[in-house]
């Protein structure tokens, strides 16, 4: 009988986190407009990603991933707060004009860890505010080296008349160390953040640490370093992400070369799909509909990978509804931290992310917002159903595709009435349900009206609701 309790003990070790146990580490690598089929585990072609491939291999793909809004800023307050980015007062994308950004009342990924003693860095893009209140070290990060913005922010913007954007700076901590960063810093920023990356990793080695690494590309403008300009044969798209693929596998070597590989929780993902409109400098949403911009399956859902030995199966598939405000409680539940005392939207999904055996997703269903406080669309909790409400939504046309950086223009379209999608067997959104499935609609109308109470929706002339909090904004401005 106690090798039976042992044995069980052992068993459910390897599942949950225990108190007793080292405190793992995390890192979060976040792409920026990566498609969901960039990946080679996901459906790339044309290049290898051989890196993020062996990651897939000795972890987990989550074909069913999401973000809460398909654009910069948004996605990322999502993500490092657990709240959808509308009810903390991030939407869109913040420009370097903006006087508003992350709140300080808001807790990040960062301050969750810093609750059990952890080392924190973010380095790459923030883009949730660029004045000093709303920077990285403001908000649990004990060191930053970045961009404040997406790297198109800059006065080489083609598309921009001139004086639009200021110098693109880059920053180390709240200090801007190059005030112009230029075309041929830009090949650099990838290796740049790669060294940077492993450097506080080699730093923090001894103490529980989180990193958060927010790649620049595969955001236009693209830039390549020299080691592979050209090499993927698959035009300058397929060198980038060989790049990044590159940066995945330093950061994997350097965790295997102090012996940390086995107590690291390593999540891959990005920030929403792919911008079309820039056709061969734009990744692939291969069978989703649309991209950025969109909350069609192709702007929201994008490429998940985690890996965790010991504790996420190796070699496992996932098709469980997830989304990133998801990994801010789920963290807090890992290791043992305090939840923030004010609502947030994220629920505990370990269960789901270890492959537990009749595990169901908390979520009742989650909610897809876009520009200024939109409800465009809403899913059951389990994936299967989504209701995409009357909105006016960006299209290509039919012309000939973008090439060389420079994008076509999108065309407007319109979903007139209520169109339900059973993503189990149409994944590509391809066939509107609404009148066969009349109890399903009426379902998720039903939750729709409690997060517009909640939340606001100004397609419903609601433009705020009851949990709506404010971005933090500086006085006077």
């Amino acid at each position: 009988m106690r090798r039976l309790i042992a044995c069980l003990s052992l068993s459910l070790s390897s599942l949950l986190p225990a108190a007793d146990q080292a405190q793992p580490n995390v890192v979060v690598i976040f792409m920026d407009d990566m498609g969901y089929a960039d990946v080679g585990s996901f459906g790339a072609q044309g290049y290898a990603t051989p890196n993020l491939d062996r990651l897939a291999q000795e972890g987990r793909k989550f074909t069913n991933f999401h973000v809460p809004q398909p654009v910069c800023s948004a996605s990322r307050a999502g993500l490092l707060t657990g709240c959808y980015p509308n009810r903390i007062g991030i939407h869109g994308a913040l420009s370097p004009k903006a006087t508003h950004g992350l709140n300080a009342d808001e807790m990040t990924l960062a301050e969750v860890a810093k609750q059990k003693g952890y080392a924190t860095a973010a380095v790459g893009k923030w883009h949730l505010g660029h004045l000093p209140p709303f920077l990285p070290t403001r908000h649990g990060f004990d060191e930053y080296y970045g961009l404040p913005y997406s790297n198109d922010m800059w006065p080489f913007h083609p598309q921009a008349r001139p004086g639009t954007y200021p110098k693109l700076p880059m920053y180390e901590n709240e200090k801007v160390v190059d005030e112009d960063v230029t075309p041929e810093d830009q090949t650099r920023l990838t290796t740049d953040y790669t060294t940077r990356a492993v450097s506080f990793i080699e730093r923090s080695k001894d103490r529980p640490f989180f990193l958060y690494l927010a790649h620049s590309m595969t955001h236009v403008p693209l830039f390549v370093s020299d080691k592979f300009a050209g090499k993927s044969g698959a035009g300058l798209y397929g060198d980038v992400m060989m790049e990044v693929d590159w940066s995945v596998g330093q950061i994997m070597e350097t965790l295997n070369k102090h012996g940390l590989e086995d107590n690291t929780w390593v999540i891959f993902t990005s920030d929403n799909g792919p911008w079309l409109s820039y056709g061969d400098h734009g990744g692939s949403a291969g069978p989703l509909r649309e991209g950025k911009g969109t909350v069609w399956e192709g702007g929201t859902r994008v490429s998940g990978i985690m890996r965790w030995p010991g504790k996420i199966p190796a070699g496992s598939t996932s098709d469980a509804m997830l989304m990133t405000i998801d990994i801010l409680p789920t963290l807090a539940a890992v290791i043992g931290a305090d939840l923030p005392k004010h609502p947030i939207d994220g629920k505990n999904v370990w269960p789901l992310i270890t492959g537990e055996k009749g595990a169901k997703n908390p979520q009742e269903f989650y909610a897809f917002y876009y520009h200024q406080n939109e409800l465009q669309a809403l899913t059951s909790g389990d994936g299967r159903w989504k209701l995409v409400f009357p909105h006016t939504y960006r299209t290509l046309g039919e012309g000939a595709p973008a090439t060389g950086g420079i994008p076509v223009q999108y065309q407007p379209a319109k979903v007139a009435e209520p169109e339900l999608y059973d993503l189990y067997a149409d994944i590509s959104e391809s066939k509107n349900l609404a009148a066969s499935q009349p109890e399903v609609v009426s379902q998720l109308k039903a939750h729709a009206g409690r997060i517009r109470a909640e939340l606001g929706d100004k397609l419903h002339k609601q433009p705020k609701g009851s949990g709506s909090r404010q971005a933090g904004q500086i006085k006077g401005q």
